[in-house]
Order: structure tokens, then sequence, then C-alpha cells
């Protein structure tokens, strides 16, 4: 088995998204397809590797966000079979709900981000389910339920490794710092934290995000991700509780990662790497919603 991590330079920038070519005994397995707008990237490293699209006959998705899985439909529609969380099936059939969700973060840069999302055909979709075990390329991988990020996101298991999509957050390669993505409408601390606990008792070797590339010592990793989720989520609460607006908690909210980034030595290339892959203003929208809702409780 053979995984390589192939890299979409989403936006021109590179280590912003992966997608995963797993070589298996019996064919290829894509994991993560990214947006429509990087699909020519995509295309142009299996040709590297002398590989077209009708190679890929399998295709994972951790969730539907469309970084993850913008791409999923037009796969389906070049027969590949798409794997995907059973809440987050419906949407990739019929992806309209998806669109106007994402528009109402995006607004006019849809179009330029993301691209044209297309429909999946319904017999190419495959709803999985925690524990489900999917048998593809010769290989078997194992759903495990990894909410917190978002409700309908699932770690792949194969073998000793992971596929983690944003459950284990985002990280550039060789760099200290580690961002938290906390999108609304689904970020949910407390279900975060256990999904942590779950991976932490996998026990895995190595952890492949999407956000990017493999990590070695997991361990070590998935216990930054706790720290730096308690963190965030307090300097949210902490700036609310004082009465700050939206506008001045994330200008606090940016000014404080920049601060923790150049701690880390994050040029500010990499800053820019960190920020396409996980826009700061929009975790800020889902750390707000879910205090607001806890204290409305």
């Amino acid at each position: 088995m053979i995984i390589e991590t192939l890299d979409l330079t989403f936006q021109g920038l590179p280590q912003t998204i992966a997608a995963y070519l797993v070589h298996g005994p019996a064919g290829y397995v894509l994991v993560e397809t990214g947006p429509r707008t990087t699909l020519p990237n995509l295309l142009t490293a299996l040709a590297a590797r002398g590989l077209t699209s009708s190679d890929i006959r399998h295709v994972l998705v951790t969730h539907i966000h469309l970084d993850h899985a913008g791409c999923a439909g037009w796969w389906a529609q070049q027969g590949a079979q798409v794997y995907v969380h059973h809440v987050g099936a419906p949407h990739l059939i019929d992806p309209r709900r998806l669109l106007t969700s994402a528009a109402r973060i995006y607004g006019d840069q849809m179009d330029v981000l993301w691209g044209e999302v297309v429909p999946a055909p319904a017999g190419q979709v495959t709803s999985v389910y925690d524990g489900d075990q999917i048998n593809a390329g010769g290989l078997t991988f194992t759903a495990l339920d990894t909410p917190g990020h978002a409700w309908h996101h699932h770690t792949y298991r194969l073998g000793d490794v992971a596929f983690t999509g944003d459950a284990a957050g985002v990280r550039l390669p060789d760099s200290n710092w580690l961002s938290v993505p906390a999108p609304p409408p689904e970020f949910k601390l407390d279900v975060w934290q256990k999904t942590l606990a779950r991976l932490q008792a996998e026990a895995f070797d190595t952890l492949y995000l999407t956000h990017f590339g493999p990590v070695h010592n997991p361990r070590r990793h998935l216990e930054d991700l706790r720290q730096a989720l308690l963190a965030t989520t307090d300097f949210i609460h902490r700036a609310m509780l004082a009465g700050a607006s939206r506008d001045e908690i994330l200008a606090q909210y940016l000014a404080w990662n920049r601060q923790i980034a150049s701690a880390h030595h994050v040029s500010e290339a990499e800053f820019q790497e960190y920020e396409a892959a996980n826009p700061l203003f929009m975790s800020v929208d889902g750390m707000m919603r879910y205090w607001q809702k806890q204290m409305a409780a």
C-alpha cells in the first residue's frame, strides 16, 4: 500500500488542501476531492503518475464541506463510487441546500473559491455509518464518526493510519502552529472533545490531514489540538462576555492568531496558507454561534 499526498494548490497557494491517492492491490482510491476549482490540478497530478479519471473507481470524502467534497459530484458522474457520511449523502445527490448554506458564509466568492458543484447520481453515492467497512482498491477502510467540526464527519481508518479531514485540525508541514477550524453552524466544543478522545484511543501511527499532509506524532498532535480548542473557544467567550461586537472580536482574534503564529516562527506566506485553509472569520462566527446557544440554554 502506498499513500501519496496530492497538493491541490487551492487559490494558487501550496499546502492548503490535500487529496490522497491510495494505491491498493486492486486499484486506486482517492480520499477527498477538493473543490471543482482545483480539479485541473488534481487531474494534472494524476496524469503525472500515468493515471486518468477513469482509473479512480472509489472516492472517500470525510465530510461534505466544499473544500473536501466540492468535486464529489463530478467524480460520481465519471462513474466513481463516492463514500460519504450518511447525513451528508443527500446533499451530494442534491446540493442545493448545501450551496445555499455555503453562500451565506462566502457570498459573491462562491464561484471563485469553489467553482461549479454538480449533483452526484444517487446510485454512485454510498451512505456510510459509524463502524462501516469500505472495501475499495483491495483495501478495507473503517469509518469512525468524528463530529465536532461538523455532524456529517467521518475519519477513515486504514490499518494503523487515519484520514482525518478536519477532525484533527489544520497544521502545515513542519509547523508547530495548529489552527482550529470551527465554522458555523455545526461547531460543537463538547462534541469535538469527545472526538479527540476517540482518536487518541485509536492509537494511530500516522494522521493524514486534509490541511495539510501526514502527521507522524498523533498523540502529541491531538493533545496540541485539544489545548488549542480550549484556548480559542475561551478567547472568543471572554471577548463576548466583555461586550465586544462581532467585528471587534474578529480583529482581536486575528491579532491574537498572528501573535501566536509569529511565536511559532510562521512566516507571512505561511500565515496566508493557513488563512486560505481555515479562514479565521469563519471560526469566529462558528464559535460565537456556539457560545450564543450555550448562554441561551
